[in-house]
């Protein structure tokens, strides 16, 4: 007897049905898009051209094709990005037809508003523009790249993550999230926090952009750059502060598993120069790419979990 759960071949013989893992989690994935499409009126994508954001976005074109994605995106540039992940931002937000905002951290500096870390990080001074690019655009839903392996406080939070009329989290709103039926209910300038990705591992990302071919910017992958050692971490030297005359600079054969501000993202020693070896390194690893290379969840045991309270994704 066949049933729903199996498939007729056509040979004859009954195979079971199912999803790969990469399949189901894609499919969720575009179901969370279209489900905020249904909601919500002016959804937002924070693009920063790193690997989940990218990731994010093709995820977006394929809820949507043949047409268009019916969202905007949203970056902030803290001003010590690396050149070669802008490049690669702009050049996706024109090949695909985008509309891109830029909340800038060097534009509040400028103007006052904040002020510079003495140890020139900048990521915890994104939650300023980050939060008033919200409410000046009237975003209602704000789609971001977090995944729950990540990082304890990202394993806390739901798919649909309410944010306050200050875009500030509270972990005891969490709503249950029961049969993949998401709640975007809000009042008036408070908004939705999602996150396509949360069920998503880092080898899977990694797997699921070899299985879709899809570019990345050429930083993620193995190749000599000077850098130079801080805090157990080989960081870029750059305008931003680094390095002291304490810290000499080398050139190493790196590669970086996550991107963001200079000043606080480290690289790895690794030879791995294609999605294949980048995909055994990651495998065998045994520390998150936050917790291997990003200083700013370093500050504290819930640095974290504080930021995002503030408004931080």
């Amino acid at each position: 007897m066949t049933t729903a759960a199996h498939l007729h071949t056509e040979s004859g013989s009954d195979a079971p049905y199912a999803l790969s893992h990469l399949d189901a989690l894609e499919s969720e994935a575009v179901h969370i898009f279209r489900e905020v499409a249904g909601e919500f009126e002016k959804p937002v994508i924070l693009f920063s051209g790193g690997k989940d954001s990218i990731v994010m976005l093709h995820l977006a074109l394929k809820a949507f094709a043949p047409a268009p994605v019916p969202f905007t995106l949203l970056h902030v540039d803290t001003g010590h990005n690396f050149p070669e992940v802008l490049a690669y931002r702009d050049r996706a937000v024109a090949e695909h037809g985008l509309r891109l905002h830029v909340a800038s951290v060097q534009e509040y500096i400028d103007a006052g508003t904040l002020r510079e870390r003495p140890d020139g990080v900048r990521n915890p001074l994104q939650t300023v523009p980050l939060t008033e690019a919200i409410q000046r655009l009237k975003f209602d839903a704000v789609f971001g790249g977090g995944r729950r392996d990540e990082e304890k406080a990202r394993a806390k939070e739901r798919v649909f993550s309410l944010r306050d009329e200050f875009s500030q989290w509270d972990p005891r709103r969490q709503r249950p999230e029961l049969w993949q039926l998401y709640n975007g209910r809000h009042a008036p300038g408070e908004h939705v926090r999602v996150f396509p990705l949360s069920n998503w591992t880092e080898l899977d990302v990694w797997q699921y952009i070899d299985r879709e071919d899809i570019e990345l910017p050429q930083i993620y992958f193995a190749h000599e750059r000077e850098v130079f050692r801080r805090n157990g971490m080989w960081l870029t030297a750059g305008e931003w502060g680094g390095p002291k005359d304490t810290e000499p600079v080398e050139k190493r054969l790196v590669r970086y598993r996550t991107v963001g501000d200079m000043s606080c993202t480290g690289a790895v020693d690794s030879d791995a120069t294609t999605l294949d070896a980048v995909i055994a390194e990651i495998a065998v690893s045994r520390l998150t790419e936050r917790g291997a290379t990003r200083a700013d969840d370093k500050l504290s045991e819930a640095a974290m979990e504080d930021r995002k309270r503030e408004g931080y994704f």
